[in-house]
């Protein structure tokens, strides 16, 4: 089995129903899913299975554009400090000013965690708005990886309103802004960042310090020129995820098998690159 590092695992449990609310159950009828809640214990069981090797734990707080209870990077610390398998993501709910920037401090120097974790929509924030720039200079000088979701989002879609969050948020044009701001700052787009992907790859290209997943599809799934430029000129930036539990990587891996990348891209995207960025 070749080494693998999914970059972004969501709990399965009861914390992510709580956080995700009514909105989530649209993103998993969006998927066609029927989600019960497994205990964590069984999805480091399953990722044994399956061969992983280590995988990122996404904590999430978006309280103030949702009321709904955080994934506590507490409870995310805790699972990488009880298994050897998980990395762990913070979150900060940006709208939190000060208050996020101190939690941003301890999830990083008392907590011992990787990263951060943003969800745009989710959250309800852009995050090119200048009123985050404190944020973003702080999180460059803790010198972890922070990864922004990209593109549509499954969360609320086909619901009235789309569940009141708004997918402007997430265009990669406005990481991009961030990017050039914050040279310093390793950034991860999440997923194909379908219908933004063009966004996506020319900031991928463009910014030395900006990286993308393709987490959330199945690699059949994948545009067509999403998969041209990771096989050939972003090779060396872009990252294998899966978004547990919408997808598996039983799954995702199975379909990356049947597309034609070359051994060296291949090895770079399934850990190479994640070894690098996460300093393994």
């Amino acid at each position: 089995m070749p080494k693998v590092i999914d970059t972004h695992v969501h709990p399965a449990n009861e914390l992510l129903i709580e956080h995700g609310g009514e909105s989530l159950q649209y993103g998993f009828d969006y998927f066609g899913k029927d989600f019960s809640p497994e205990p964590i214990e069984e999805t480091v069981e399953k990722y044994r299975e399956w061969g992983i090797d280590r995988a990122v734990l996404f904590a999430l707080d978006s309280e103030t554009n949702t009321g709904n209870p955080a994934i506590p990077n507490d409870w995310v610390a805790e699972m990488r400090e009880k298994y050897e398998l998980f990395l762990g993501f913070a979150s900060v709910d940006p709208h939190k000013g000060q208050t996020a920037r101190e939690e941003a401090v301890r999830a990083i120097e008392d907590l011992g965690l990787d990263g951060f974790k943003f969800q745009q929509a989710v959250q309800g924030f852009t995050p090119s708005n200048r009123r985050f720039d404190d944020l973003w200079a702080l999180l460059e000088d803790l010198g972890k990886p922070v990864l922004f979701h990209g593109g549509h989002t499954a969360i609320g879609a086909g619901s009235p309103g789309g569940s009141g969050l708004m997918l402007k948020h997430t265009r990669p044009v406005h990481i991009d802004e961030v990017a050039a701001r914050y040279p310093n700052l390793q950034i991860i787009i999440a997923h194909p960042a379908w219908p933004y992907h063009q966004e996506q790859l020319s900031t991928v290209i463009h910014k030395s310090n900006v990286y993308m997943d393709l987490s959330g599809w199945q690699p059949e799934y994948i545009p067509d020129e999403v998969i041209q430029y990771a096989k050939s000129r972003i090779s060396h930036k872009v990252l294998f995820g899966s978004d547990y539990p919408v997808v598996t990587p039983e799954d995702w891996l199975d379909g990356f098998e049947e597309l034609d990348f070359d051994e060296e891209a291949r090895e770079m995207i399934l850990h190479e690159n994640a070894e690098q960025l996460l300093d393994l």
